[in-house]
């Protein structure tokens, strides 16, 4: 019971966190339902790199998932080359800023998303400070804090883009950076 009524305490503390947040109501920093960006200029993503970089994936429920560490906290995300963000659950966002790695600065605004159903559900932009995959950080790339306790962690094509040329051994499970 003590569980439950904590975590309720945090995704409140949460919303209200997003509410009180200026930049979250700004309509140019909203997202039509097809999630492309009407008037918003986008943080500079720089990218660290040193040389061919492999990186063992894990098979999970039929899923390839890769070790990743965001604003230095390590994480398992789904390898999905048709997301088209990075996208994280209020639960990991909630962990996120008990971390000190998230806070209210690092809110963009509101986003509308469309999953592979086709329903359509509201979210926030945030800037990631650091998305790392191996040897290979990105900087300042932005991602989605879906509202939903089971939403799952998605690497997309805001990280994917810009790692450049990535190669997939389906037989040995390694990821390829060059």
């Amino acid at each position: 019971m003590l569980h439950k009524f904590t975590f309720f305490c945090i995704l409140l503390t949460f919303e209200l966190f997003l509410e009180s947040c200026v930049g979250c109501s700004n309509r140019d920093a909203s997202r039509s339902a097809r999630g492309q960006t009407r008037a918003q200029s986008r943080p500079i993503t720089e990218l660290s790199k040193g040389g061919k970089e492999e990186v063992r994936m894990t098979v999970s429920g039929g899923v390839y998932e890769v070790p990743v560490q965001i604003n230095g906290s390590k994480m398992n995300f789904i390898f999905d080359t048709g997301a088209s963000s990075i996208t994280i659950s209020d639960v990991e966002a909630n962990f996120l800023i008990k971390q000190g790695t998230l806070d209210k600065g690092d809110v963009l605004g509101e986003a509308q998303m469309t999953n592979a159903n086709g329903d359509v559900s509201s979210g926030y932009v945030v800037k990631l400070r650091s998305v790392q995959i191996g040897n290979r950080t990105l900087k300042n790339v932005e991602a989605v804090i879906i509202p939903n306790s089971k939403a799952p962690l998605l690497l997309g094509q805001t990280a994917l883009a810009q790692f450049g040329k990535i190669s997939i051994d389906y037989k040995r499970n390694i990821l390829t950076f060059e």
